[in-house]
Parts: structure tokens; sequence; C-alpha cells
């Protein structure tokens, strides 16, 4: 289913939390967020405390797909939820009742294979690539990708299809396709099994680096980000601004001691500690306030809508997106 910007914990950031408090805090918190990266971020940020100022009891829980994710924001049960960032726009520009508080990855997508020829795009024409989430954003950048290279999916590269990261990677390792486009913590999880089963399995393209050759701009993919319904920052004055600062705390030390936030995570991503705590260096965590990165954000989702203008149903999110 984009490495510092903005992560680090700032003064302005402390004094949000210090702060007396606007609103009596929650009884309890809960924030979603996927089976990936950013939610190593949510889990440090729920078992460092610093969410205690916002609620007396903060929960992370993990979606395990898009279509679960999309029926909790629909449903209104899933109140906080970080999400790839063509998703908010989509659902807000729809009428959804929801902002984009931060970006909490400036990219995290790779093509792995054990292929020491595949080290391109170019280098896919012929193979068998997999795809976990079909028209989810991995789908949507890989393919906008290939078609900047002239490569056709189905007829120059095929696509195969998984219902998760680890069905993906299982195509690989059981040799029925040639690489797969993967998010950490499943590309670093991939090259960690590979090394058991005796194959070289390795981040053959940085996807980052490649959407930054072909744009013209910096190697940033602003995919993921935490949104929050009106209706919970109506009802809690202060709560999103509370929220921004101990998610930027969260990250600092996310990224500063990889080995006690991958502790803090596994349990709620059901990953091994020793996966988590190498993913992070190529995962580019971060807390950015979503009006800071909103340049980053646009030039992505204009890319995405030259593919296919429903991707964000037809227009840029307007200023009421940006918290």
């Amino acid at each position: 289913m984009l490495r510092q910007i903005g992560a680090g914990l700032t003064a302005p950031g402390l004094g949000l939390l210090a702060h007396p408090a606007r609103a009596a805090p929650l009884a309890a918190l809960v924030l979603y967020g996927p089976p990936a990266g950013p939610s190593i971020v949510l889990a440090e940020a729920v078992a460092s405390g610093g969410l205690a100022p916002l609620a007396a009891n903060a929960n992370l829980r993990v979606w395990r797909n898009p279509d679960e994710m999309r029926a909790g924001l629909t449903s209104g049960t899933m109140a906080a939820v970080v999400l790839p960032v063509q998703v908010a726009a989509n659902l807000y520009n729809r009428g959804m009742k929801l902002k984009l508080l931060n970006i909490m990855t400036k990219g995290l997508l790779y093509i792995i294979a054990a292929d020491p020829r595949i080290d391109s795009l170019p280098a896919l024409k012929g193979r068998k690539l997999a795809v976990p989430f079909r028209n989810d954003m991995p789908d949507f950048v890989i393919e906008w990708l290939l078609a900047h290279y002239r490569l056709v999916p189905g007829n120059d590269v095929m696509l195969e299809y998984a219902g998760s990261p680890v069905e993906a990677v299982q195509l690989l390792l059981t040799g029925r396709v040639d690489a797969v486009l993967a998010a950490e913590p499943a590309a670093t999880g991939a090259t960690i099994r590979g090394k058991f089963l005796g194959k070289s399995i390795r981040r053959a393209i940085d996807v980052q680096q490649v959407w930054g050759q072909v744009n013209g701009r910096e190697p940033v993919l602003p995919q993921a980000g935490l949104a929050l319904l009106d209706s919970l920052t109506a009802a809690n004055p202060g709560l999103a601004d509370g929220l921004q600062a101990a998610l930027e705390a969260a990250a600092a030390k996310v990224n500063a001691n990889p080995s006690a936030a991958a502790a803090h995570a596994a349990p709620a991503l059901d990953f091994p500690e020793s996966i988590l705590a190498a993913s992070i260096p190529s995962s580019n965590l971060t807390a950015m306030r979503a009006r800071a990165a909103r340049p980053a954000i646009e030039a992505m989702l204009r890319v995405l809508a030259e593919r296919d203008p429903a991707i964000i149903a037809g227009r840029l999110p307007d200023d009421g997106f940006y918290l």
C-alpha cells in the first residue's frame, strides 16, 4: 500500500505539550497505522508516554489492508489514521470531513530482487514484478514510473498483484516473480529472510531516487501521513497541535535509537524486532507538518493525477485540507 525533514523535537513543540491544558485530556485516543514504517513512530509515541498529556489511555492499532482503513474512516470508527496521502486527498475532495496533519515518511518504497542485472527500471523489461495492494499508492507510483520509461504493464513488464507485502515477498522467495515492489519493513524482511534461504536478495532500486530523477526534484515521496477527522479535532481543541508535537518527538527518538523503537513497535506490527530495527534507516521516517510539506505533496499529487485525475477526485485539495 516521504530523511529527516521536520522530524526533530522543537522548542515550540515542547511548549505545546507543556502548556496548561486547553481542554480536558481524552479518556482514550486510538491511532490507526499501516503495516509499515510510519506505525513505528506511532508506537514510539504511545510507549514513551508522549501522548499522556492528550489522553488518559492511548493505543496503536494496525490496519491490515486499504479496504479496512477506508471502511474505518467512512464509518467514523477510525478518527486518527495514517494513510496514503493520495487517499486522504481523494476522500477530502469527495466531501469527507478530514484534514491532513502531517507526513510521516519521505518515502520507503524499494524494488527488491536477487538478479544483479536488475538495477534500474528499464532492466525490468521482460520481467515479472510483484506489487502489493492493487490500485493503491505503490501501484500508482510504479505504473507512472514505468510509463516514463515507455514500459507497458502487462506487455513489457508483467505485474503480479498480491494481497499483502508478505504475500508479494513470498512470490519472490519461491521464484514466481523476478522482483517485488516493497515498502519497509517488508523490504528489509525479505533481504534477511533471503539469507536464511541462501538467496542474495537486495534493494535493487530506490524508488525515491528514481522519482526525484524523473521529476527533477528532491528524492521525496510524501506518500503517507496522519489524517484526523474533523469530528475529533472540533471536539478537542489543541489536540492536533499536541499530537503533532508528540509525533515530532517520537520520530526523533525512533531515528536516534532504532533498536529501542523496534522493541516498542514489534508487537503491533507483528514483525521481529531485528527486522524493524534494520529497516528504520531506510524508512525515511519523519513527522513534518502537512502545511509545510504542501509543495512536495502537491508535486506528487499532480504527477499521479496525470495518470488518472480520479486518483485525487479531479483536483488538488484546497487550503482546508492542510492542518
